[in-house]
């Protein structure tokens, strides 16, 4: 099975998403950020998700995630439950 692993960050607004990004690009940790801004429960672990398959997650955060290479960050991903910055683990 095609499975991957991503860490991510939830928040409520997009400005809060383009705000989390800047401060990556300025160096700061994802796992730092989720700890501190996260609004998923995983926030307290770094934003991990541990590994998922094709159809464990809502589509559009399962679509950014598989289009992300290793490493990569996404930008702001939308879904019902708010914006989703999200890092491709495996």
């Amino acid at each position: 099975m095609d499975k991957v692993s991503a860490l991510h960050i939830l928040v409520d607004q997009e400005f809060e998403a383009q705000d989390l990004l800047k401060k990556l690009s300025e160096g700061t940790s994802f796992e730092d950020l989720a700890r501190d801004f996260s609004k998923c429960p995983s926030g307290k672990n770094g934003g991990s998700l541990g590994e998922f398959g094709r159809g464990m997650m809502v589509k559009p955060f399962e679509e950014a995630t598989y289009a992300l290479g290793v490493g990569e960050t996404s930008g702001p991903v939308q879904t019902q439950f708010g914006y989703h910055i999200i890092k491709r683990t495996k």
